[in-house]
């Protein structure tokens, strides 16, 4: 599956291209039928619908849509609205999107212990934001924000904090979220299958009544939020674009996180009239996806919700877009790599447009053997390009991007993304990739319709976009039926000088907002209350859920090769999909050529084929192929549909023999492993989660560090590392299949793996030293609003039977949104948008495990932020309420779970390199049955109190209080280069 934006624009396309596994020839009906339910409500249903959905409407208008899956006892669930940050109104931007933040605060019965006296505190403070909104004078406005906050204070005495959070925690759900984008606000959970009667009371309560209550303190997150926004260039070079596409259009004149100055003066009224307006049930859906029953599921559901009262609802209108006659250039600044965005406006979802963009977006990029993949990537002609579409309800886009080589202009990246345009426009592409093309996507639909989150992901999308169901099951019929001639025509009618590109260049962002630490008197949390919805809860007795356990040695058969091969294999009960991989029990640490060499074989051809035209051979068949290398694996491995796992074997070995060195290619290839370098020095997120945590642990020598220099790739041979990966199958391997018709699998494997008759023993692997952690403090430069700063400490060895406590330890004390840190940190303090603590076991037998603690925030509130961590990681707050349902949340999440497909596999080789050979979960489950609050505070005093930790920090030079880090530690300031060991003569040697 091709590279894709975002989650949920990957999730649509599944959506889209929805058909079952049947062939490419038979043509599916799609007819909508009204069945009549045995309990009295009426349903929708579509023939040949993969995903089984069944439609309901209820009286009152509200959406139902449920769909079976039942893989594993939970269900995910969706509450759709259809408003999002397009009915923001234009001097109020950020509307819809803090509105999401305040319904997870509660209702008048969830979250206060007395809601009448709270009510008048609230009241206050919203009249107090509606003079603050008024008044132009900064001193009078600060004046009354004090106001704000000290009644903020006393009204904290009356509500509890996070209670919505501790409630879901409690039933064992799972990413409890929520998101909102142009048209949509979203309510994520995902829910053991036994607890939808405690989830709909909930939900039910939670949609009832809007209260804005901790509304300064949250207000402050969602600020923490911008900056966050303000510290990716990504997101910047986006807007931009989206800016320039829909220049009159709320699209493109309003982002949904809003502006600086309407953040600053929000209005809590206008807020109420935002929910009562759109959150009504006939602008909303609810979305179940799992282990469920039909009849009982919408008979709860109406339950819940069907005395929601309709209320007419009216949708904004927009002026109609002038089209685009001339290109429209852009630039934003940043810290990070160039790179370029060139986008087309398009009509929008359902339009005559959509089937035909998509289809021509895949044939430009799919990964494999679009015309951007084979004419730009494989041919090392740009550092990197892709494209995608998106579609929203009034319009959408065709977007390419690119980055460049060094000293590559962005022009040039631009004007070889517009070449392949123009290859479309003028028919210079094969007959067949159009039908490769649908192929394609029908093995991506069904990956994503095995999945329930997907499923409901693509009932969403038709939901928001008021779409009937059976038209998007359609669509792949309809791009059937699309012709090499109808392509050509719309690509001249739709790709002109009617594009908008960005350029991200590198540089200081001017228009970057500084924000005042508006200095806010910590609220209390009331963490041992208990509201009397809550009481009525927990009162509810649910359906008993037992968890299952595997036993691996039976789950994972076994059977040889010909050639005595040990083959293990997963059966797939679903459909044939399969996936083999031969594994070889070395890595990286055992040769670090073999990694290069294995990013080398992508580049080439064979005696047979040219690079390019393997690729299309693989893609022809629907197979993709890899070769990749870990620090301790390599694996050699194909997947896609079993009918083709013979042809997409014999072609992977024929690779795998016959690959032939280029000179030239390997020449470009070193020049992309330096701009990568060069590029991942820009990257925030690989300075500080790569480079700063791994120097933490290891220091100056580690397999990090352990890389060649500029020196040694240019010298190396490119015969060289094209015989070391055709050396590696003269090594000691094994292979794992999971897939149907295992007989199938090892015939192709007899008939095409060839080994030698004796197998080499590994080449003795490089060993890294854990060092021990205290006293330091390692900082990097970096021009961003926000800093961010971990705090790491290496513990004991690794032993299995920390692992119970460790897992309640992360539910109670720092994962989650009513996890003890995330309260302190961020509900009471407002010191970081986000913030979490983890006890981290090993991942291999023998190695220390470590606790981390992180927290992202402002430069100025960065001292308050370290003192409320350390105070934490020193002095564990005790809630024994908060205790028994963290407790109950892991059971539950325990019970829920399940090991299925090729996981049951590679979850036993993950136990098994910790020294592990069994479900240990069960051991697990019945040691946190038993756990009291006295003995996590017992492994909390034996493994984090007092650890001396290592502390990692990134931020503006500038802004950092570095009286405040060196309280920490001696402080030492990290060259990037010297971080990632760049720019030596010589690098580290094994």
């Amino acid at each position: 599956m091709k590279h894709i934006k975002s989650i949920w624009l990957f999730l649509m396309i599944a959506a889209v291209f929805g058909c079952k596994n049947e062939s490419n020839d038979k043509k599916m009906s799609y007819v909508v039928e009204t069945n009549e339910g045995t309990n009295g409500f009426n349903f929708e249903t579509v023939s040949d619908d993969p995903t089984g959905l069944r439609l309901y409407t209820l009286d009152n208008g509200l959406k139902v849509y449920l769909g079976q899956n039942n893989e594993e006892p939970k269900i995910q669930t969706l509450i759709a609205v259809r408003a999002g940050s397009t009915y923001d109104p234009a001097d109020n931007t950020g509307l819809a999107h803090y509105l999401e933040h305040m319904v997870f605060k509660g209702t008048d019965k969830i979250g206060t212990q007395n809601y009448e006296e709270e009510a008048k505190l609230i009241k206050q403070i919203s009249d107090l934001y509606e003079e603050h909104k008024k008044e132009q004078d900064p001193k009078k406005k600060k004046a009354i924000y004090k106001e704000i906050d000290e009644i903020s204070l006393e009204a904290s005495k009356l509500s509890i904090a996070n209670e919505y959070d501790k409630m879901t925690n409690s039933l064992g759900a799972e990413g409890t979220n929520a998101f909102t984008s142009n048209e949509q606000t979203v309510y994520v959970n995902k829910i053991p299958s036994n607890e939808v009667d405690k989830w709909l009371k909930v939900e039910s309560e939670r949609f009832s009544k809007l209260v804005l209550r901790l509304f300064h303190t949250e207000l402050e997150a969602v600020y923490e939020e911008f900056n966050r926004g303000q510290d990716s260039d990504g997101r910047k070079q986006y807007f931009a674009t989206l800016e320039g596409l829909f220049p009159t259009h709320p699209y493109g004149t309003q982002s949904t996180i809003g502006i600086s100055e309407h953040l600053k003066n929000p209005s809590m009224e206008a807020i109420n009239a935002y929910f009562d307006k759109y959150y009504v049930p006939n602008n909303m859906a609810v979305i179940m996806v799992g282990d469920l029953d039909f009849d009982e599921t919408i008979k709860k559901v109406n339950d819940a919700f069907g005395s929601y009262e309709k209320k007419e609802v009216t949708h904004p209108t927009f002026p109609k877009l002038e089209p685009l006659s001339t290109p429209v250039k852009k630039e934003v600044l940043g810290p990070t790599a160039e790179s370029i965005y060139v986008a087309f406006r398009s009509k929008g979802k359902g339009s005559d447009q959509e089937v035909l963009l998509k289809l021509v977006d895949y044939m430009l990029a799919n990964s494999q053997a679009g015309l951007i993949d084979l004419n730009l990537n494989q041919k090392q002609l740009v550092q990197n390009a892709s494209s995608y579409t998106n579609f929203d309800n009034d319009y959408g886009f065709h977007l390419l991007y690119g980055s460049p080589k060094a000293d590559q202009s962005l022009d040039e990246v631009r004007d070889l993304l517009l070449a392949q345009v123009e290859k479309i426009k003028k028919g210079e592409f094969e007959d067949w990739l159009l039908d490769a093309v649908i192929n394609d996507l029908r093995l991506s639909q069904i990956q994503q319709y095995e999945n329930a989150s997907s499923t409901a992901y693509a009932y969403l999308d038709a939901f928001i976009g008021e779409q009937d169901w059976n038209n998007r099951l359609k669509m792949l019929d309809e791009m059937k039926k699309i012709t090499k001639q109808e392509v050509i025509d719309f690509a001249n009618s739709f790709y002109g000088n009617n594009y908008v590109e960005v350029h991200k260049l590198k540089g200081e962002d001017t228009s970057i907002v500084k924000v005042e630490n508006p200095g806010i008197t910590p609220i209390e949390l009331n963490r041992g209350k208990e509201s009397e919805f809550l009481k009525s809860l927990n009162a509810m007795v649910s359906p008993d859920l037992k968890p299952q356990f595997i036993d691996y040695k039976t789950a994972i058969k076994e059977t040889k090769t010909d050639n005595g091969l040990k083959l293990s294999y997963v059966e797939n009960p679903n459909n044939d999909i399969f996936n083999l991989n031969i594994i070889f029990d070395m890595g990286q640490d055992n040769d670090r050529m073999v990694s290069l060499a294995a990013g080398y074989l992508d580049y080439l051809g064979t005696d047979t084929y040219t690079p390019e035209q393997l690729k299309q051979e693989f893609y022809k068949i629907g197979i993709q192929y890899n070769v990749f290398s870990s620090s301790d694996k390599t694996y050699v491995g194909i997947s896609g549909l079993k009918e083709n796992l013979d042809a997409g074997l014999a072609l992977l070995e024929h690779l795998w023999n016959n690959a032939e060195p280029n000179q030239e290619t390997y020449d470009k290839y070193v020049e992309s492993i330096l701009k990568g370098r060069e590029d991942g020095k820009t990257q925030k997120g690989n300075i500080f989660w790569n480079g700063l945590m791994n120097y933490g642990q290891y220091g100056e020598n580690s397999r990090l560090r352990n890389i060649y220099s500029q020196a040694e790739l240019n010298a190396m041979s490119p015969t060289e590392l094209v015989n070391k990966i055709k050396e590696m199958r003269a090594y000691n391997q094994r292979i794992f299949y999971y897939g149907n018709a295992i007989g199938e699998a090892k015939e192709a494997l007899n008939k095409h793996h060839k080994i030698p008759e004796t197998l080499l023993d590994y080449p003795e692997k490089t060993e890294y030293t854990n060092l021990e952690t205290g006293g330091n403090v390692y900082f990097v430069d970096y021009d961003m609003v926000q800093s961010e700063i971990l705090l790491l400490a290496k513990g004991e060895e690794f032993s299995p039977k920390k692992m119970a406590a460790s897992q309640l330890f992360n539910t109670y004390f720092g994962s989650g949104l009513s996890s003890i840190v995330f309260q302190e940190i961020r509900e009471s303090k407002s010191l970081a948008y986000s913030a979490f603590s983890s006890y981290n076991n090993a991942s291999e037998a023998g190695k220390p495990d470590y606790t981390m603690a992180y927290v992202g925030t402002q430069a100025n509130k960065l001292g308050q932020a370290v003192d409320a961590m350390m105070e934490l990681m020193t002095n564990m707050p005790e809630a024994e309420d908060q205790f028994n349902q963290a407790k109950e949340a892991t059971l539950k999440k325990i019970a829920a779970k399940r090991i299925t497909k090729s996981n049951i596999f590679w979850t036993y080789e993950g136990l098994k390199k910790q020294g592990i050979d069994n479900d240990n979960r069960e051991e697990i489950y019945n040691a946190i049955k038993n756990m009291t609050m006295a003995d996590l505070k017992t492994f909390f005093d034996d493994n984090i109190k007092g650890e001396n930790y290592n502390v990692m920090v990134i931020g503006n030079k500038k802004d950092m209080d570095f009286d405040a880090l060196s309280k920490l530690g001696t402080i030492k300031e990290l060259d990037i280069d010297y971080l990632f060991n760049y720019n030596q003569p010589e690098a580290l040697k094994q």
